[in-house]
């Protein structure tokens, strides 16, 4: 890579980072050296930053893209793949389903198939308005790296204890607080979202976090093959892991770039991870 594709956040993590195919990106790369692959790939359906094209076309370019992917797979790595539906004549299609084969074909595991829920989006005159998308988290092997206590949420019943048996009396719960099960409710990054960017659909940040918690260690290395405005890498460098990424829109590579050095002058807002979600019905919304 040319000095032009690296900058030094901190001095145990990088950001490696390049306006280009994410074939081209990949190819040199050594085999086995990434840790975390996640991203979201654009859904086909016709947002200015991708083509529209016939959905054998785009499941075609997707299978070369996570074939790719699994060659540059960490042993005890994990891929995440967060995607929504097709939209063709009114009718939707699940990526996560269309897409699942592709990563079988590989002997990948499917650990969990996470599903973002949020409040804000398109509203359907014929159908129900979307609210949730999904992450299909896949490892490649039975022995992985999976790191809950960093993204534990605080349990409904903290105070809750055993009723009967030799722990009558204790605690029941894990004092750092309960597993986030399956069902993540993250704001998505709209109008008044303090990581809005020029990007239609941008990652926020928080649930990256989660997953680069969760699945790499410090030092471990995190790669976004649709990087967009590199939330991805925002994640991964706050958390002293390596940041890889790539996108061929020019602009967004530009904004990934200055969101990196906000990050280092300690300018960057980004949602906190473990904000409560506002709720109208409580007093302040529900925020402490």
């Amino acid at each position: 890579m040319t000095a032009a594709k690296i900058y030094n956040l901190f001095s145990e993590t990088a950001v490696f980072m390049s306006c280009e195919d994410n074939l081209s990106f990949m190819r040199p790369l050594p085999c086995e050296s990434m840790k975390l692959i996640v991203t979201s790939p654009p859904y086909n359906i016709g947002k200015k930053y991708e083509k529209n094209s016939p959905l054998d076309q785009y499941i075609d370019q997707q299978t070369r893209v996570i074939d790719e992917c699994v060659r540059l797979l960490h042993p005890n790595g994990s891929i995440c793949w967060q995607i929504g539906n097709h939209v063709q004549k009114g009718e939707i299609i699940p990526l996560d389903v269309i897409l699942y084969p592709i990563f079988k074909r590989h002997g990948l595991h499917l650990r969990n198939r996470i599903v973002w829920h949020f409040e804000h989006g398109l509203h359907c005159s014929k159908r129900l308005s979307g609210r949730y998308e999904t992450i299909l988290w896949f490892t490649k092997n039975d022995e992985y790296t999976f790191n809950l206590d960093p993204i534990r949420i605080p349990a409904k019943y903290p105070q809750k204890k055993y009723f009967k048996g030799p722990k009558r009396g204790q605690l029941s719960g894990h004092p750092d607080g309960k597993n986030p099960g399956d069902v993540w409710v993250i704001p998505n990054v709209k109008n008044n979202h303090v990581e809005k960017t020029i990007h239609p659909c941008q990652f926020p940040v928080e649930l990256i976090e989660r997953l680069v918690l969760a699945l790499t260690e410090p030092g471990d290395v995190v790669f976004d093959p649709y990087m967009g405005v590199g939330s991805s890498i925002i994640a991964a460098a706050k958390h002293d892991r390596i940041g890889y990424g790539c996108d061929t829109v020019k602009e967004y590579v530009k904004i990934a770039w200055e969101r990196v050095n906000q990050l280092q002058a300690g300018t960057l807002r980004t949602r906190p991870m473990g904000k409560p979600v506002y709720d109208p019905t409580k007093p302040n919304g529900g925020h402490s």
